[in-house]
């Protein structure tokens, strides 16, 4: 596996994802590979082909951000994806240890999660370990409370523990979802030793995570719909927002709200109800 911050093999992954023909260049009868060539690309960003060269292999560091838009630009990423290319660029600015990004849950934290018991409210890092939860959560998420710690990370649940935790009920979308999340976390995170043994492990022990892992998508899913199956309640629908700490703790707090008045609604309270009469929730 490639290192988990490096930008040639972002670019080299993206370059395979363009074709020629969706940015105007010619395609000849011999032509060999469906992606573009490094001097087609090159010249759609207005570079030399040999910087280019020199960038992909790594022996070229940091290019200007007119450069990088150029690039950014002609390989058609999107706006979180075309700041991961930034993130990836700027090698003199790399985060800290990881020992600056604790996993530990602020008290105030808890609290905030305590007083939401009418809907499901958790937090995660940037590994997506839920490191915190209420009740709701604890029971939506395959009742988190009979998993041990370690084995409370969605990224693990979703390619990993599929037969026991069938709770995602758009399986493809959220495996997508997931690792585009997990990429953007290693431009974020480039000296994270355990977000890079994750990304190992799954790339090992699933296919489909190597193969989704490979194709160097990024995406950061601020809020939107999230299906859900869950054993007690059946199938919902619910809102998701993602608040993002301010403390750089690459901890984020997670709420999932049902639209007001409707049979999501019903089954939430449901399971709220069923929270209620049992033991705390938490990681």
């Amino acid at each position: 596996m490639d290192d988990l911050g490096d930008l040639g093999a972002f670019l080299q992954s993206r370059r395979a994802q363009v074709t020629p023909a969706s940015v105007g260049v010619p395609v000849g009868a011999r032509r060999r590979v469906s992606g573009l060539r490094r001097e087609e690309l090159a010249q759609l960003a207005g570079v030399s082909v040999d910087y280019y060269t020199r960038l992909e292999q790594g022996r070229a560091t940091q290019p200007s951000e007119q450069v990088l838009d150029a690039l950014a630009r002609a390989l058609r990423l999107d706006e979180p994806a075309r700041d991961h290319l930034h993130r990836l660029a700027r090698l003199g600015n790399r985060r800290p240890p990881l020992s600056h990004y604790p996993n530990e849950v602020r008290p105030q934290l808890r609290q905030i999660l305590d007083a939401m018991p009418d809907f499901p409210a958790l937090i995660l890092n940037h590994r997506m370990d839920m490191l915190a939860y209420n009740k709701p959560a604890g029971l939506l998420y395959c009742d988190l409370d009979s998993m041990p710690p370690a084995e409370r990370n969605l990224a693990r649940m979703v390619f990993l523990d599929a037969e026991r935790c069938q709770t995602y009920f758009d399986g493809e979308s959220c495996r997508a979802d997931t690792v585009a999340h997990l990429r953007h976390a290693a431009g974020e995170f480039p000296d994270d030793a355990e977000l890079a043994a994750l990304v190992g492990e799954l790339s090992i022990r699933n296919r489909r995570f190597s193969e989704l892992w490979g194709a160097a998508h990024v995406r950061v899913r601020s809020h939107g719909p999230k299906r859900f199956r869950n054993p007690l309640i059946g199938v919902l629908t619910l809102h998701q927002e993602r608040f993002v700490l301010p403390d750089g703790s690459g901890q984020e707090l997670i709420t999932l709200t049902p639209e007001p008045d409707s049979a999501d609604a019903d089954s939430l309270r449901l399971l709220t109800n069923l929270a209620a009469t049992t033991g705390r929730s938490d990681a």
